[in-house]
């Protein structure tokens, strides 16, 4: 039987179908079981009045609260993981800011900060990797020499986490990671940020950073061997092709290896003001080309693969039933079919609530392909900021 209720009436294991008052204005991903209180608070606060429930389908659900806890730990990732990564995020990016200035200035660079708000981030990823993977996808186009060094300190903590090495080892590596493009403050900015082909001299320039970078982070008091080394070389490739020394194969370290792969992945899937990203899909196609011209290492190229995942948490994909969804985390036994949370309609085009959906097991919902916000006029700020709200 088919009836309308409202909003106060409604109990956690009601079916619920769909929402009458306001008419319109909301509308369901799917329609599915209350689960817990939370979803009925939230009903409550946007300003549902009724909706329409079947209680034939409703059960009466004595295992409420384990079912509640799984739904609290998935709405936690948005609303409290998330804004978290995010906080430390925005916290490098301000730390940045002042090791540009003061490498730009002459001045010694603040080691102690930059420690501190990496040792926060590696923190976070041994807590829980997929909050800052998820972070990176809320880029600045004006920002990206910024939030570039911050991303790649970023991506080789997790990629290192992945790999099974050692906080400390993971720590001298996230401040390699987050000081390897300090010297492109000695590269003129409309070098640096030419949207054309650049000529074989202004090439010349733009790879003179490396060796800036060698100089400042040399000068720095206290900094490791080991943070001096995964700065040094990460432009450096095995068939001795790269810069700023030429060193090939053996010589190059499985850290600087691995910086080169975390470098080229963020500057292919970053947007900038001149040009858009690609999908991170296509950035792996791009990766595995690199290895196979002997300019990265094979093996950590499907060891970053594997660690990111097929679809990367934070990518977007567009779902065959016409909505846009969030990568959540990854399904380890079925990489292809991740956890993913619907956000957006495309017909009509609209942002909507939706439940979280672990596609493994969801068979009749498929990935038709990963997508970036710009393709539909809308921007990773908002989506994050509706995902916070929502849950």
């Amino acid at each position: 039987m088919i009836i309308e209720k409202n909003i106060s009436e409604l109990r956690i294991g009601m079916y619920l179908l769909d929402i009458t008052v306001p008419k319109g204005k909301f509308k369901l991903t799917e329609a599915g079981l209350i689960e817990n209180e939370t979803i009925i608070e939230r009903f409550k606060n946007k300003g549902i009045e009724r909706v329409m429930i079947d209680m034939d389908k409703s059960i009466n659900m004595p295992k409420a609260k384990k079912v509640s806890a799984v739904k609290k730990a998935q709405d936690k990732f948005f609303q409290q993981e998330v804004v978290k990564a995010r906080k430390i995020f925005d916290q490098s990016k301000n730390i940045q800011k002042k090791i540009f200035h003061d490498a730009e200035n002459g001045c010694p660079l603040d080691l102690k900060s930059v420690s501190m708000v990496t040792d926060e981030s590696i923190d976070l990823i041994f807590d829980n990797p997929d909050a800052l993977a998820c972070v990176l996808n809320i880029r600045n186009k004006d920002e990206y020499l910024l939030e570039h060094s911050v991303a790649v300190s970023v991506l080789i903590s997790i990629f290192a986490f992945h790999l099974k090495m050692g906080k400390e080892v993971i720590r001298k590596l996230a401040v390699g990671g987050f000081l390897h493009d300090v010297g492109k403050i000695k590269v003129p900015e409309k070098i640096l940020n030419k949207p054309g082909k650049l000529t074989d001299s202004e090439f010349e320039i733009i790879k003179s950073h490396a060796a800036h970078s060698i100089d400042i982070i040399s000068r720095t008091p206290d900094i490791s061997a080991l943070s001096l080394e995964v700065a040094t070389q990460h432009h450096e490739k095995l068939n001795g092709e790269g810069y700023p020394n030429g060193i090939k194969e053996n010589n190059i370290s499985v850290y600087g290896r691995m910086i080169a792969i975390c470098d080229i992945f963020d500057a292919l899937t970053s947007s900038r003001s001149y040009k858009q990203g690609y999908a991170q899909v296509k950035a792996f196609s791009i990766l595995r080309s690199l290895a196979d011209n002997n300019h990265l290492d094979k093996k950590l190229v499907d060891q970053f693969i594997q660690c990111m995942g097929v679809y990367p948490v934070g990518a977007l994909v567009q779902l065959d039933s016409n909505k846009l969804a969030i990568v959540e985390s990854h399904n380890r036994q079925d990489p292809i079919r991740p956890n993913v949370r619907p956000f957006y309609s495309l017909g009509p085009k609209n942002f909507e609530f939706g439940h979280h959906i672990d596609l493994s097991k969801m068979l009749e919902e498929q990935i038709v392909k990963c997508v970036r916000a710009d393709d539909f006029d809308l921007n990773m700020e908002q989506i994050m900021n509706f995902l916070a709200h929502e849950g």
